[in-house]
C-alpha cells in the first residue's frame, strides 16, 4: 500500500539548485531525488564519535571529565564548577 502525505519543505536555495540539476540529470522528479536522498540517509547507521577526555590544567584543580554523561551529573551536583 503507497500512501503519499503533500508537506512543505523549507531548502537552501543552492541545495535545492543542486538537487533539480541532479533531477534533471537523472531523468527524475524533484520528489524522487528528495525520496532517494531521504532513503539513503535514514538506511545509514548514524556514526557516533568516540569517546574521550580532555585533561585541565591550572589553578590546583582536580581533573576535569568532559563526556557527555559527566555534564549531566555535573549540572545536578551542588558544586558550582562541576569539578569532581
Amino acid at each position: 500500500m503507497l500512501i503519499c502525505m503533500r508537506t512543505t519543505l523549507v531548502l537552501d536555495e543552492a541545495l535545492l539548485r543542486q538537487a533539480q540539476r541532479r533531477a534533471a540529470d537523472l531523468n527524475l522528479t524533484l520528489s524522487d531525488v528528495v525520496n532517494e536522498a531521504l532513503r539513503d540517509a535514514l538506511r545509514s547507521p548514524r556514526q557516533t564519535a568516540p569517546p574521550f577526555a580532555m585533561v585541565t590544567y591550572g589553578h590546583g584543580q582536580p581533573r576535569v571529565d568532559h563526556e557527555p554523561a559527566y555534564f549531566a551529573d555535573a549540572l545536578e551536583t551542588e558544586d558550582p564548577t562541576g569539578l569532581r
